[in-house]
């Protein structure tokens, strides 16, 4: 029997094209407006300055340690709602990715409750080590982390449910052990996967807005992050507003292109 071939591509009906062609229209003008606006020949004078500068460095180490914190905790929590049987794993995969859809401001507020100076865990922490985590970076990188972590656990708990468990028996059958299978067969396995989910959790870490604003504040060269920039450059400086909001248009437009085939199917 011959291998089935790529699907046709088939015409639409005429009221679905148009349909699709508005669709379309309705997501990329925005976008457009963007690029058009965008102070292309002050882009020197305007990334010289110093706040955006500072900007950009906080959100690339912040986003980049919240990438970390979500693939080494994110990981094995897609292994174990992937291929673990217990009771409340319904709940505990509800409550996983639960921040996707939670108000970006409610998980700051839920993050300040729990970590901040008389939070859940904050008030123990700071009475026993004097560290308080609200308001520096490190509430940056937990926020990032807390809204990111879903997309990470998302796409490779899916590749994990539907891989070939074959390779993993076969290995654990000749004698290797769970910790051995787990770094040098399950991981190569779900490799694409894993890669396109810490993009997609490091992009979302990068553009982190509600979360990080309640939890971390917006001080500038401390927590103020790309996003936070361009709500106040939106009062001041519109241009550097317009300048930073495409770069991030940019950055996620890259992260998009790059994962393409990998979560989504596309060719």
């Amino acid at each position: 029997m011959s291998e089935p071939g790529p699907p046709r591509t088939l015409r639409p009906p005429v009221p679905v094209a148009v349909m699709a062609a508005v669709a379309a229209l309705f997501l990329l003008l925005p976008l457009l407006a963007l690029a058009v606006r965008t102070p292309w020949t002050d882009i020197g004078s305007l990334l010289g300055g110093e706040r955006v500068r500072q900007a950009l460095r906080v959100s690339v180490i912040a986003s980049t340690a919240s990438l970390g914190l979500a693939t080494l905790l994110g990981v094995p929590l897609a292994w174990v709602l992937a291929r673990g049987d217990f009771p409340g794993k319904r709940w505990l995969r509800a409550f996983a990715t639960l921040p996707m859809v939670l108000p970006p401001v409610v998980g700051g507020v839920a993050l300040l409750l729990a970590y901040g100076r008389r939070g859940l865990v904050g008030e123990s922490l700071a009475d026993l080590t004097g560290v308080t985590i609200p308001f520096s970076m490190g509430a940056v990188v937990l926020a990032g982390a807390f809204v990111s972590m879903p997309f990470l656990v998302v796409t490779v708990e899916a590749a994990l449910r539907s891989a070939d468990t074959r390779y993993e028996e076969a290995a654990a059958s000749l004698g290797a052990r769970r910790w051995y299978v787990f770094r040098r067969v399950t991981l190569p396995m779900s490799a694409p996967a894993l890669a396109a989910g810490m993009a997609l959790a490091w992009a979302r870490a990068l553009g982190e807005f509600g979360a990080t604003i309640t939890f971390a504040g917006n001080l500038p060269g401390r927590t103020q992050t790309m996003p936070l920039a361009v709500f106040l450059e939106l009062e001041t400086d519109p241009e550097a507003a317009y300048l930073l909001s495409f770069l991030l248009l940019a950055v996620s437009v890259v992260v998009l292109v790059a994962m393409r085939g990998r979560a989504f199917g596309g060719r």
